[in-house]
């Protein structure tokens, strides 16, 4: 432990989250112990207002208990990772750049709600509104841990139908964006990446303005020739920590690729190959002539689409999950 210091950071944060777990259980056991017995006293003495409130405690307990059990089932080799979220406006010019923020909006506002820390990378705003892509990394915070593991089930395109804000003629508009979640590398993974492989731009930062946006070069993107794999980044003023955290986003991309490949669930690489259009969605968001937002893979449906945009996606989340992991 002392002649490892980040071995040891390492161990001491596996004995937290292991801490944490082994709390929470303890926490539903106590509290399942003590309503079982109130209830009792309740049936004894014939109290049913006492018996409505224990049965509604367990209801309460039944869903903790369901939530434990899906977070247990979150052992694959990098679902305890950080990721990075990319969005990528696709079929649909300024609707689907539009529609690219929204998405943004709505992963963020999520990550923000459960406690995660967010550290923005990109952002390439559209010609008339909205966003051309965006990442950003969703990052382990206290309580708020396997990001990757939460969010992996997400990568695909994306598909909202909705009266356009921007059709003068208040016409129906269908347009797409696409979702890719990968994990972030840890420093013990060796993932070799050769110069050659590589073509290196750099770009001129661009957005509405502020602290994030220069004057200078400093925007880089890499392309990795082999793969065909893109990644860009202009969040900071410095194109050398641009380019580190670049390269950090490329090996992140690459081992997700193979982490797919040995779990033989190439879901999310073949995600971001797809046409970004029709008949390739996961999950559509109809805002008129109804409301609806139904996953095509779990058939999950929810009618408060606004709810979802502002972020509420656990039940999206949690029935993936259970669909990928068997549960």
């Amino acid at each position: 432990m002392w002649e490892d210091p980040q071995r040891a950071q390492k161990l001491m944060q596996e004995r937290e989250h292991l801490s944490q777990a082994i709390g929470r259980i303890t926490s539903l056991e106590t509290e399942l112990n003590d309503a079982l017995e109130l209830l009792a006293l309740g049936e004894a003495e014939n109290d049913l207002e006492i018996q409505t409130s224990v049965e509604n405690d367990i209801t309460a307990l039944h869903k903790r208990v369901s939530r434990l059990r899906l977070e247990s089932l979150l052992s694959g080799e990098a679902d305890g990772n950080n990721c990075f979220v990319e969005v990528h406006a696709g079929a649909g010019g300024t609707e689907a750049q539009d529609w690219t923020l929204m998405l943004t909006r709505m992963y963020s506002r999520w990550a923000e709600a459960k406690g995660y820390k967010i550290e923005w990378i990109e952002e390439s705003p559209g010609e008339e509104a909205g966003l051309k892509s965006s990442t950003f990394k969703v990052m382990s915070h206290k309580t708020a841990d396997h990001p990757y593991g939460w969010l992996k089930g997400e990568s695909g395109v994306h598909r909202l139908v909705r009266i356009s804000p921007f059709d003068s003629a208040a016409r129906r508009h269908t347009s797409f964006a696409s979702v890719y979640v990968y994990p972030e590398v840890d420093d013990a993974i060796d993932i070799q990446i050769e110069d050659k492989d590589l073509r290196i731009d750099t770009y001129r930062a661009s957005g509405a303005g502020g602290q994030h946006v220069n004057k200078t070069d400093s925007a880089i993107r890499i392309t990795h020739i082999p793969t065909g794999v893109v990644v860009q980044c202009q969040n900071d003023r410095s194109q050398h920590r641009n380019r580190a955290q670049a390269m950090s986003m490329l090996k992140a991309r690459l081992y997700e690729v193979e982490l797919q490949k040995r779990e033989a669930a190439a879901q999310a690489t073949e995600a971001s190959k797809t046409e970004i259009g029709w008949g390739h969605q996961i999950r559509s968001y109809v805002l008129q002539p109804y409301q609806m937002v139904k996953d095509l893979r779990t058939h999950v449906e929810k009618g408060n689409a606004q709810g979802v945009l502002d972020g509420d996606i656990d039940a999206f989340l949690e029935a993936t999950l259970a669909r990928k992991l068997g549960g």
